[in-house]
């Protein structure tokens, strides 16, 4: 089974895309677990156009795509928040890509690429609902930290030293 990782621009088609996928699926798990219910459509195309995701554009930001057999599977953000530290977003594989290995490969490259950005720490947060990305990020070494932003929904803040 082929894995291919490679940057893509934030704003195409293929971007587009996985981020709706992506959105789609935690705030409808977030709506399932608090309210019995999908979210609202209304509100989801006003929260899909609402982050456009600028801020994984070079040059302090990374859109990475993961493609398996030369579909596009899932992606990983990295936005550089200052000279040392890079924020990992958007980390996501599509429902029948899980379980082949790619999210433990996306994580890497977006490591990578924060190195490249010339980050020494990553940083990240998640949901408590959202149990398979926490036990992805424990297994990479990424260790449970105290909050470092107001995210609305985060509840879980994970670091991690990027090795030189």
């Amino acid at each position: 089974m082929s894995w291919t990782i490679a940057p893509e621009p934030h704003d195409s088609p293929v971007a587009a895309a996985l981020w709706r996928a992506y959105y789609a699926e935690v705030s409808d798990r977030w709506y399932e677990v608090h309210e019995g219910r999908c979210t609202p459509p209304d509100e989801l195309e006003r929260e899909i156009a609402a982050d456009t995701g600028d801020y994984l554009a070079p040059p302090n930001g990374t859109l990475l795509v993961a493609r398996h057999e030369d579909e596009p599977a899932g992606t990983a953000g990295v936005q550089l928040l200052d000279a040392a530290t890079a924020e990992l977003k958007r980390v996501f594989l599509r429902k029948e890509m899980r379980g082949l290995g790619g999210a433990a490969l996306l994580v890497t490259a977006a490591e990578n690429a924060a190195r490249a950005l010339g980050a020494r720490r990553m940083i990240l947060d998640t949901r408590h609902d959202l149990v398979e990305a926490r036990t992805l990020y424990a297994r990479l070494g990424y260790t449970e930290t105290e909050r470092h932003n107001d995210a609305p929904y985060a509840e879980h803040w994970f670091t991690k030293q990027l090795p030189t």
